[in-house]
């Protein structure tokens, strides 16, 4: 009998028969989101239809010359992908895969960053640094250090940009992150004095929660390097999650757009941040970085949430709701409160395929 997880993924299937279809362009992020889904799935059920969408897409985007013609590695959303492309070589072993992706370590080479090394989210955002993007360009880096080379920059880089992050958008003294950093405190959003944003937005600390834990599942056991730690890594999730299971709505087990703010007016239950944490969730108890009943039951509490937003239609397909597309760091409570709620968000179906994967199945770390 087939698992919700692989139910689910079995009619994103049917949805979209090619990953080129999935929302939003063809070359972004939210394909590199999904593809680990199927990835994920993949390696735990040996379905190879899972394999097969994932490498279709791959064969389709890298050339016999190893080239991505639509790589442009203009902003760290554009690399994103790039980590599926490693993945494609380390079970492959074709050349092709591993000269596309170091198409995109190249990317790194002169990518704009703050004085402090942060990078830019994108070329066209000066001094902005945004949690989002550290998922973005970091599942890239981390799996290049692991299953190509230059360890020695993939890992360190990783843990200067998620060291950087934390000091520069850290909530007062918990494990919260605001939605970005303006160095120069010049960006609508930032307040003058801290440069940070207004609001700690449930979906890019959600991005942010899901690269603690992916990066964690790479590194050494003693790694460390001149930029820091495994151990400071650790402790950032450790942190999170302990401040998480603090701001869960303890009656549905999901989490709030604006994450620390329940009850507040307006303020809704986030399906696409509350899949991400989810998922962090089991993977650090699978990985044995944090440990306890409160988080047990947070997981089970979660993974119920977020089937009840799970909806089956007339159409016959599962539609997951309350979620928002693309959202960009905004200005106020108001503008996060009040931002577009969409049914199939792309990141919220992609993020519930790593949950339900994570809770039905297990997660690489299990």
């Amino acid at each position: 009998m087939k698992t919700n997880a692989e139910l689910f993924a079995d009619d994103i299937l049917l949805r979209w028969p090619q990953a080129d279809l999935y929302p939003w362009k063809s070359w972004s992020y939210p394909q590199g989101f999904l593809l680990w889904g199927y990835i994920r799935l993949y390696e735990k059920t040996g379905n190879k239809a899972y394999w097969d969408y994932v490498m279709e897409y791959c064969s389709h985007h890298v050339t016999e010359d190893g080239i991505i013609p639509a790589f442009k590695g203009d902003s760290l959303d554009d690399i994103c992908t790039g980590s599926v492309i490693v993945w494609a070589y380390a079970r492959t072993g074709e050349e092709k895969y591993r000269k596309a992706a170091g198409q995109v370590l190249k990317a790194y080479d002169d990518y704009p960053r703050n004085e402090d090394g942060g990078f830019w989210h994108d070329k066209r955002l000066a001094r902005e640094m945004w949690v989002d993007g550290l998922f973005m360009g970091l599942m890239f880096l981390t799996r290049y250090g692991k299953y190509i080379g230059d360890e020695e920059f993939c890992y360190g880089e990783t843990i200067r940009q998620l060291k950087i992050v934390f000091k520069n958008c850290r909530k007062d003294w918990t494990g919260l992150l605001y939605h970005a950093y303006s160095e120069d405190r010049k960006a609508a959003w930032a307040n003058r004095i801290t440069g940070c944003s207004p609001e700690v937005w449930s979906e890019g600390l959600g991005w942010y929660a899901m690269i603690l834990a992916e990066t964690l599942a790479l590194l050494p056991p003693d790694y460390s390097c001149r930029y820091g730690s495994r151990g400071e890594i650790e402790e950032q999730l450790r942190l999170l999650c302990r401040d998480l299971v603090l701001v869960q709505d303890s009656g549905c087990g999901l989490w709030y757009q604006v994450v620390d703010k329940p009850g507040f007016s307006r303020n809704f239950f986030d399906t696409s941040g509350s899949a991400m944490f989810l998922y962090t969730i089991k993977k650090g108890l699978d990985m044995g970085v944090i440990a306890g009943n409160e988080y047990e039951a947070a997981a089970q509490k979660g993974l119920r949430g977020i089937c009840s937003k799970c909806l089956k239609g007339m159409d016959g397909h599962i539609h997951v709701a309350d979620a928002c597309n693309g959202l960009c760091v905004q200005v106020s409570y108001d503008f996060y409160a009040d931002y577009t709620r969409t049914m199939d968000a792309q990141e919220a179906i992609a993020a519930v395929l790593w949950a339900l994967t994570a809770m039905e199945i297990g997660t690489s770390a299990s």
